[in-house]
């Protein structure tokens, strides 16, 4: 690409206009002359640099080195790169007490502040860097939103660990908790397992939700091909991030925004490649989110259906035996969607940020025979997706199981409820359930949560124990893409407003068959109404604050848990104030 592209940009036309040009922006001018830009480079394209750098955990801790390798891009490119953080909330570190009630919130506060920072300072197009879960979705629902030209780059995933000889990753450890509970595991082991299951810089290694959401950035055409798979150690890193900054001038030059490439089309491809992929229920939440900010209708039913008709296809942890890495050096992201495309699971023609379509992006994708990490699309593991969606008189808008490496689709047994993660938790610790039994955790949602937290500990306890297929869990909170076994989220409406999880009662039968897609419990209509004209919602420990605040806007599980109107609601949009 030649020097020439900015020069041809007319900046008459992009929102920087407002800081840089005119007489009347003399102050604003010379705030930029004080932080030593020149004169060509005020009057160049302004591009948002946002990463969700932070110390709190291996997932952002290398997105500080790899923003300044796209800022080399933008500037070689004659755009002007200005560089923001912005807050992330690690699951792995929120997960298994009360902070995980900011991890879905932070979803909101990370696309609001990366809203905020490019309307406050104009900026013409975006590149975001993130690492962690809820960082992916929400820094891709505020490019969809501000629908600036925009590339979304992932900070790469971490590598595995190996104790006694084998790979293992963070989920290893979640689940020896439950062996060490039980005496199966030794207190030197756990020690030595602890010191090992991380050895780098990264996001969690397997097909969990960060790694699902990374998958999900370059399918549906966010990303750079193959920009999503390599590891965060890795030097290539650096190149992609650099060809970003150089790609997105590109963007401004040709106008090519992020609802010209998210379209419904393409929220269908993403959803195609979670489930060929085994991915994490997670992305049931965030595809709706993403199609919200776009204006779109893309329900939990609309992925469910999508997740039914898939192959699954790529042999990923947690249902499977390989981690992103090998994903990577198989072929990545481009050889699972090449299959998918040459078997007509994908739509082609969908746009992408390299100017090009899917199609063409994949024209020269070779199969890769010498490798088994992803099988061909007409060949797979299992004929139908790694995740199902649910519905029946227990969850009338729906819940989600993930059912990649399961064997057993159907379970019926009694309820066991729990008003909270932890009590239900301390009963698993303390081994106070029955083989058998389906374990309900509600009041976990968006609005009675509040935040919707995951589950992970308690599931990870109970496949440590030995227990991952002897027991179900329901909940109308979400489950961690490490969470395997018979585990229900999603389930709504939720127990804060009502829904017939808050109606349960020790000993209802529950019935949950994920092949035909329906969760119920073995009460007529009449005894459902009796039990709710006597309910009463329960209170939660929030009275104000962060996580106050968004019980009072979220919405359901169902549309993505969404706080605010989205692209129907919209009058102006910010790219083109």
């Amino acid at each position: 690409m030649g020097s020439g592209v900015a020069n041809s940009i007319d900046k008459s036309k992009l929102p920087s206009r407002h800081v840089t040009e005119g007489p009347e922006r003399a102050p604003h001018r010379s705030y930029y002359y004080a932080m030593g830009l020149t004169t060509d480079q005020i009057h160049q394209p302004f591009v948002g640099v946002a990463s969700c750098w932070n110390e709190a955990a291996p997932c952002n801790i290398a997105l500080m080195r790899q923003a300044q390798a796209v800022k080399k891009g933008v500037a070689a490119a004659r755009g002007t790169p200005r560089e923001f953080c912005t807050i992330t909330v690690t699951d792995g570190i929120a997960m298994g007490h009360q902070g995980m009630k900011a991890s879905l919130v932070s979803r909101e506060v990370i696309a609001d502040s990366v809203e905020l920072t490019m309307r406050g300072h104009c900026y013409d197009a975006l590149v975001g860097l993130a690492g962690c879960d809820k960082s992916l979705p929400g820094m891709m629902m505020a490019m969809v939103r501000l629908n600036v030209p925009s590339i979304f780059i992932y900070g790469g995933s971490i590598l595995p660990g190996t104790f006694k000889g084998r790979p293992v990753t963070i989920q290893d450890v979640f689940e020896a908790v439950g062996k060490h509970s039980v005496g199966a595991m030794s207190d030197p082991d756990l020690d030595e397992l602890e010191k090992v299951a991380c050895p780098s810089a990264g996001a969690c290694g397997a097909q969990f939700t960060a790694n699902t959401m990374a998958t999900v950035s370059e399918a549906i055409g966010l990303a750079l091909p193959y920009s999503a798979g390599a590891p965060a150690p890795y030097e290539i890193r650096d190149r992609f991030c650099m060809t970003a900054g150089e790609q997105v001038m590109d963007l401004i030059a040709k106008n090519i925004r992020p609802r010209d490439i998210v379209t419904r089309q393409a929220l269908e491809n993403a959803a195609t490649v979670v489930a060929a992929s085994g991915g994490s229920t997670n992305a049931a939440l965030h595809l709706p989110a993403i199609a919200h900010e776009a204006g779109l209708d893309f329900d939990l039913f609309d992925v469910a259906e999508i997740f039914r008709r898939t192959p699954y296809i790529a042999d990923l942890k947690p249902g499977g035996r390989y981690v992103a890495k090998d994903l990577f050096e198989a072929g990545g992201v481009p050889l699972l969607m090449k299959t998918l495309l040459e078997h007509g699971f994908l739509h082609g023609e969908c746009m992408t940020v390299t100017g090009r379509t899917i199609a063409e992006n994949l024209s020269h994708v070779p199969w890769n025979p010498d490798q088994d990490v992803v099988r061909p699309a007409n060949t797979p593991i299992t004929a139908t997706g790694g995740v199902v969606g649910l519905k029946g008189n227990l969850a009338p808008e729906g819940a989600i199981v993930k059912v990649a490496g399961m064997h057993n689709l159907r379970f019926t047994g009694p309820a066991r409820c729990f008003d909270s993660e932890e009590a239900c938790f301390e009963a698993v610790r303390a081994r106070r359930y029955a083989e058998g039994e389906v374990l309900v955790i509600r009041y976990e949602g968006p609005k009675g949560g509040p935040g919707m937290r995951e589950m992970l500990s308690t599931t990870a306890a109970l496949y440590g124990q030995g227990m991952g297929d002897k027991v179900a869990l329901i909940t109308d909170g979400r489950f961690s893409g490490a969470t395997r076994g018979f585990c229900i989220g999603h389930v709504g409406p939720e127990a804060a407003v009502g829904g017939p999880i808050a109606l349960l009662r020790d000993g209802d039968v529950i019935t949950i068959d994920a092949v035909a897609g329906e969760i119920s419990v073995a009460l007529a209509d009449d005894e459902l109404a009796r039990r709710r004209a006597s309910w009463t919602p329960r209170e939660t420990d929030y009275g104000s604050g962060a996580i106050w605040k968004y019980a009072q806007t979220v919405g359901p599980a169902k549309n993505g848990a969404v706080t605010h109107p989205g692209g129907k609601g919209e009058k102006v949009c910010y790219a083109d104030v």
